[in-house]
């Protein structure tokens, strides 16, 4: 099972199952990627169509989010993911699009780019989770995943 989260310092020592964040407004594909999640074991707090939908399932305490570029509300992913970055929530895009992230990616660690397979999805989120677990990136990104040009995990907020 992957597990996230207590700081002590450099590293962060996994305790608990991760708590991933999905914002996407494609229902099909938010469901898919919801149960993937599960089945693999992470804890998938909920799905957010929208900017304001990411921010309140965020309270609940996410560890990590997969973030669409274009909402319900907009091409507001990356406004999601620069939001999210603040609060302390690390986020991977999931988009069709990648040509259409900003340059700085809005503080996100880079992107799955659609369509993708189950093992993309998955390997990214426990690339991520050891991230986490080690406070630095643990290698290359797996197959699908591209990186940010500088990407950095945010400051954890307790």
């Amino acid at each position: 099972m992957a597990q996230s989260g207590v700081n002590t310092g450099a590293k962060t020592r996994m305790t608990r199952a991760l708590r991933v964040l999905v914002v996407e407004d494609e229902a099909l594909l938010a469901m898919e990627m919801e149960r993937l999640l599960a089945e693999a074991g992470w804890v998938v707090l909920g799905v957010a169509l929208d900017f304001a939908g990411a921010m309140t399932i965020a309270e609940a305490g996410a560890d990590f989010a997969l973030v669409d570029l274009n909402l319900r509300d907009g091409r507001t992913g990356p406004a999601t993911a620069a939001a999210l970055f603040a609060q302390g929530v690390p986020s991977l895009f999931v988009t069709a699009d990648p040509h259409q992230i900003p340059s700085d990616y809005a503080g996100a660690l880079g992107v799955i780019t659609k369509p993708f397979s189950p093992a993309t999805l998955t390997g990214a989120v426990r690339f991520v989770t050891a991230w986490l677990s080690e406070g630095a990136a643990p290698g290359p990104p797996p197959f699908g995943v591209t990186l940010a040009p500088r990407p950095s995990l945010p400051p954890r907020r307790h």
